[in-house]
This record gives structure tokens, C-alpha cells and sequence, in this order.
């Protein structure tokens, strides 16, 4: 039985989904830029995108037979919060409140719930929810359910909504008309590429056409230094990074296609700016009790000081001499190392004016 998908489209905006869109269960032409971008290295310490489940990615039907079609859809995350000052952790947008995974699964059960109560819908279907752990080459099919183009950045973005969302699918058997995807509209704009302190992008050579020739190299990304890599931060890339505890913004932050982007309505800011020295001081049971249900948890306790020793090194603030040498001491061998850097970076600002000694 085939499905209207505007009947689908509606029940999940009314789901709360700024983005909804349809495409086929079948496997993405794009599959090919994903292993050469493996295949390159690019991947990092990331094994969960580099083991047998690379190979589940090739098709959705490795995660659900009898699917004919993927229910992409995109919730907004954007919001306007205070600018971290002088002495703040900087922290990506979307970690700023609970975590997104939960939040998502919930409105995706939601979405489930009213197709199975549809009186349009006469028959028993299977489906899978994916939210961002799943084996899924989740912007491929965002983009193949016309949600928006995959940009320069990486980032899936929608003309007039920008690219602060986060994505989620339904694998299911239902048979759904799909939708056509957009043109991509990052033309000769280059901001995210010249924004990006540490030069994480990587121009393919055109082999894959268009603001897609451009990957992210893992090995040189703030945001894979600070959440995914479990070892020592490379010292060459230390500086870079100012003061990101968590993640890194500054390639969305510089796009146009951001810069009237509207907020989303499912979450808060309670993580926006943490200080410096609150995330320092923090035990390990505190760190646990205080990001329990944040996307912070994921570099763990000592990934989460780690990048803390970076930032205050980095920030030029003197008053960090006394956290950081406490740091310098910490029973963990890579916090202990982080700190002890940190400390070597309070050579080059001699002019105490400029460091916010006082």
C-alpha cells in the first residue's frame, strides 16, 4: 500500500520536526565518498565508522529487509545565548542542554505512534528508529529526502533554515512517494574553509562534484580533538583550538545561510559557558552528577580535563596558574601532561595587562 507523503510530512511537523522529508531504501550513490574519505584516513580513531559496520552502511535494508522507505527528518537546535567571556569554556551549540538523542528517539516514537493510528494507513509496517548511532549515513539520506545539500562544511543545509539541526530517520516498510533533492547553493563561498583555525577541510579534487569535493579531516578537527579522540591532543594543534572545551561551531557560526537562522523550542542553555574554573574544579562524581544527561559526558572525566587544560592555556589568563599546576599533578598521566603544557604557554604573555592577571 503506497503512503501519501504529505500525510507523512504533517504528522511529524506535528511532531514537533521543522524538516521532514522522504527518500528511497536503497543504497545512496554517495556511498562511494564515504569509503574513499575512510579509505583516507579521515576517519581518526573512530572505529565505529571504520569497523564491520561500514559495511551496514552501504544499505538501510542491512538494518531493516523489508524497507522501502526512510522518513528523514531534521529538529532545529539553534539558540542565542550569552558569548562566552574571558575565562569561559566554549561549548557547541548542541551540547548546551540535555541530551539530543533522547529527545529525539521520544518525538520519533511520537511520529510512529500517529502513522499507526492514521485511518489513511490500513496495513501493519516494520520500521527501525535511527538517531545519530545508528549505521546510517544519516545527511545522504536528509539530502536525498530534499531537507537541504550537503555544504562545504559537512553540514546538511536547509535554504532557509541554515544547518542547526539534528537528524533522525524511520526505516520503514511503508511505501512513500520520495521527495527530490535540492541544488546545492554554496556556490564559490569559501568562509567555513578560511574559518576554520586548525585547516581541518580537505579539497577532494572536485571527485565527487560541487561543496561535497570538500571533506573534514578528523585528525585536524576541534570537535574530534575534544569529544572523540581518547588520547593526547597533537601539541602542534593545541594553540588552535582557544578556548573550545567541547566541540567547535566556527565553520556554522561564519555560514550565511546561518545568519537569519530561527531557534528551536526543545532545548535550554544550561551548559552554554561554563567557567574555567568551575569545569576544573570539578571531581569526578560532580562531573557525573553535572552532565549525567548531557551529550558532555562523552570524552569522560579525563578527555573533559584534558580539553579544560587546553583552554585555560590557551586563554592568557594568569589566574589559571594555580588550576593548572593542581592539574599538573592530577593522578591521570594524560590530564597531568595536558596541564603541564598548558603551563609552558604562560611564557609568551609577558605583559600582564594583556593575560587578565588581575
Amino acid at each position: 500500500m503506497a503512503v501519501a507523503a504529505e500525510l507523512v510530512k504533517r504528522i511529524a511537523r506535528e511532531c514537533g520536526f521543522e524538516l521532514a522529508g522522504i527518500a528511497p531504501a536503497e543504497p545512496p550513490e554517495d556511498f562511494a565518498r564515504y569509503e574513499a574519505w575512510v579509505a583516507d584516513g579521515h576517519a581518526g580513531e573512530m572505529r565505529y565508522l571504520t569497523d564491520r559496520r561500514l559495511a551496514v552502511r552501504r544499505d538501510v535494508r542491512n538494518l531493516l529487509p523489508s524497507a522501502r522507505s526512510v522518513i528523514a527528518v531534521g529538529k532545529l537546535y539553534n539558540q542565542s545565548s550569552a558569548e562566552p567571556g574571558p575565562g569561559d569554556a566554549v561549548i557547541s551549540r548542541y551540547a548546551w542542554g540535555a541530551d539530543y538523542h533522547d529527545l529525539m528517539r521520544a518525538g520519533l516514537e511520537r511520529v510512529v505512534e500517529r502513522l499507526r493510528a492514521a485511518a489513511e494507513i490500513e496495513v501493519e509496517f516494520d520500521y527501525k528508529i535511527c538517531v545519530d548511532t545508528a549505521p546510517v549515513l544519516e545527511r545522504t539520506f536528509a539530502r536525498l529526502a530534499g531537507l537541504g545539500w550537503i555544504g562545504k562544511n559537512t553540514c546538511l543545509i536547509n535554504e532557509p533554515l541554515g544547518s542547526w539541526f539534528f537528524l533522525g530517520e524511520i526505516i520503514t516498510s511503508l511505501e512513500i512517494a520520495p521527495d527530490v533533492p535540492p541544488p546545492d547553493r554554496c556556490g564559490t563561498c569559501s568562509r567555513c574553509i578560511d574559518a576554520c583555525p586548525t585547516d581541518a577541510f580537505v579539497d577532494r579534487g572536485g571527485t565527487f562534484g560541487m561543496a561535497e569535493a570538500w571533506a573534514i579531516d578528523s585528525r585536524r578537527c576541534i570537535a574530534y580533538f575534544t569529544i572523540e579522540l581518547r588520547g593526547a591532543i597533537p601539541e602542534e594543534h593545541r594553540p588552535a583550538m582557544g578556548t573550545h572545551v567541547f566541540g567547535c561551531d566556527i565553520c556554522q557560526d561564519v555560514c550565511p545561510w546561518n545568519s537569519r537562522a530561527p531557534e528551536g523550542d526543545w532545548f535550554d542553555d544550561q551548559h552554554a559557558a561554563p567557567s574555567l574554573d568551575e569545569c576544573a574544579r570539578l571531581s569526578e562524581p560532580e562531573f557525573r552528577a553535572m552532565f549525567q544527561d548531557s551529550a558532555l559526558a562523552r570524552p569522560k572525566y579525563a578527555g573533559f580535563l584534558r580539553n579544560v587544560a587546553v583552554a585555560m592555556g590557551n586563554s592568557g589568563l594568569i589566574r589559571f596558574r594555580e588550576p593548572l599546576e593542581r592539574l599538573a599533578a592530577h593522578a591521570d598521566p594524560m590530564v597531568a601532561e595536558h596541564a603541564r603544557w598548558a603551563l609552558g604557554q604562560f611564557v609568551n604573555f609577558e605583559d600582564p595587562s594583556r593575560t587578565g592577571a588581575v
